[in-house]
């Protein structure tokens, strides 16, 4: 048998995918070229890997019994690519951490430095809702988790970044009481806080519209479709532009505090504490360069 390192990482993205396509685009190649080589590594088995069925691409048995060798494989290959860094005398591994959705407005800021000065560590960034960032946190899948709500359910430890202030904002400043709220969707930190507010505020019952991404509802309320409370971190161009306006409201606005946290007693491994450390000692300098005009914000 002679297939490379290439078509191994190619197969098992067809695995995860269960597509040609859908593995293409998380590759950045071309199908024909995903195809290509998917074939070649085919050509090195006489038992079938995949199967189109309905012109849909399944993996056979065999074939996922050879992807998770496949993944023991590749996983001792990058070990082999962080011992040598290490002996080159560099800090290496993996980085993980998942990160609630507007998170991804501060957490590149507190990445970039460390990142730049250790370039044997791969970053592992996940980026989705509160829901499922907790729950990789639970089964302890990463090293730290970026939220801005804190979780009732487990024990943790913190470090707190960046407070998080959230506005109701409308596509102009005069605010019409028959317009929809458009809310993220279940499972977002940014819903059950405007849940929370208007539950109080409004008796009223207005119409409701729920969209999966912080960027849809920014793009929704610019098109007019209704309001919606968002943290001011994700709106600054659109707020220069006037395409979005703060709608003065009592109690507003919302405030949390965006923190990394990590389980309760988990030994942090060499990158993970590097990266603490780096943390603690370059929080401040990290706030004055990247935040000020977010920290002045009124």
């Amino acid at each position: 048998m002679n297939y490379t390192i290439h078509q191994l990482q190619i197969f098992l993205e067809v695995v995860r995918q269960e597509s040609i396509t859908k593995a293409s685009e998380e590759l950045f190649m071309t199908q024909p070229a995903v195809s290509i080589q998917l074939k070649k590594f085919q050509d090195q088995f006489s038992v079938p890997l995949t199967e189109v069925i309905g012109r849909k691409l399944h993996v056979t048995e065999f074939g996922r019994e050879v992807a998770v060798m496949a993944k023991r494989v590749l996983s001792e290959v990058k070990e082999i690519q962080y011992k040598t860094r290490e002996y080159e005398g560099g800090l290496t591994g993996a980085l993980k951490i998942s990160s609630a959705s507007t998170g991804k407005y501060v957490i590149p800021y507190f990445l970039s430095d460390f990142l730049n000065k250790n370039s044997g560590i791969d970053l592992k960034l996940d980026v989705t809702n509160k829901s499922k960032v907790i729950e990789s946190l639970k089964k302890n899948e990463i090293d730290f988790a970026l939220v801005s709500v804190i979780p009732d359910e487990m024990e943790f430890e913190e470090e707190k970044l960046v407070e998080n202030k959230l506005y109701l904002v409308g596509n102009n400043p005069n605010i019409d009481s028959s317009r929809a709220l458009i809310f993220r969707e279940p499972g977002s930190a940014t819903r059950h806080e405007m849940e929370q507010f208007f539950k109080s505020k409004e008796r009223k019952k207005r119409k409701k519209m729920e969209l999966t991404s912080n960027e849809a509802v920014k793009q929704a309320v610019i098109a007019g479709l209704g309001y919606s409370v968002l943290p001011i971190i994700g709106i600054k161009n659109e707020l220069k532009n006037k395409e979005l306006h703060i709608l003065n409201m009592e109690n507003l606005p919302l405030k949390t505090e965006w923190r990394l946290i990590w389980l309760k007693g988990k030994k942090l491994t060499p990158v993970a504490q590097s990266y603490l450390d780096f943390i603690r000692e370059s929080k401040k300098r990290i706030l004055q360069e990247h935040f000020e005009w977010y920290l002045n914000f009124k």
